[in-house]
Formats: C-alpha cells, sequence, structure tokens
C-alpha cells in the first residue's frame, strides 16, 4: 500500500536536552506511531540555540491517519514530558497530499 497523506510534526529543544529527548520521543512517541504508520521518518537539527526535531510519518489516507490520531489529525497530542523537553509546545502539525514519491523514501 502507497501512502497518499504524510503528517509532519516540530518540535525545538535546548541542546543540553536534545539527546534525552530523542530517546524519550522516540521510546514514547515514535514507537506507537511506527506500528500504525505505513512509515515513519525522523530528522534532528542542531544549531547552537537550539535543536529541532522533525517527525514525518505516511498514512494510506487521512481516514487511516485520523484513526490513529483521533478526529482531528491536525491536532497536537502532546507526549506527557513534552512541557519538560520543548522549549514552545507546538500548536499544530502539517497535513501534506503526497502528489509524487519515488525510490524507497516515505512508503
Amino acid at each position: 500500500m502507497k501512502p497518499t497523506v504524510a503528517r509532519v510534526w516540530r518540535g525545538r529543544t535546548s541542546p543540553e536536552k536534545a539527546d534525552d529527548y530523542e530517546a524519550y520521543n522516540y521510546e514514547v512517541g515514535i514507537r506507537p506511531l511506527i506500528e500504525k504508520a505505513l512509515g515513519v521518518q525522523t530528522f534532528r537539527e542542531d544549531a547552537a540555540e537550539y535543536s529541532e526535531f522533525v517527525t514525518v510519518s505516511y498514512w494510506a489516507d487521512f481516514d487511516a491517519m485520523a484513526t490513529f490520531t483521533g478526529a482531528d489529525p491536525g491536532a497536537i497530542h502532546h507526549l506527557p514530558r513534552d512541557r519538560e523537553f520543548l522549549l514552545e509546545l507546538p500548536r499544530s502539525v502539517q497535513i501534506l497530499s503526497i502528489r509524487h514519491s519515488h525510490g524507497t523514501v516515505g512508503g
């Protein structure tokens, strides 16, 4: 099955907390996502003032994404310790229609 929708989440933490957040986010946030999404990619950018994390999950369609995330796939579902780690709590995610995909990235 090929994905038709991608959900993009972004969050930033201090560089000092980045490694701990990455491990926590993987265990509590990414592992459950891996079990439901068609594919998941995580990215990290380290800058002097912050470390930004980006998670992209790939879904068969909008309904499949809504089943996992709840009634509103665009709503944020913060992890229990996000306030401890993140510089600010994200207010939204980005939902994109996949128009073209080549190779094995994203499904």
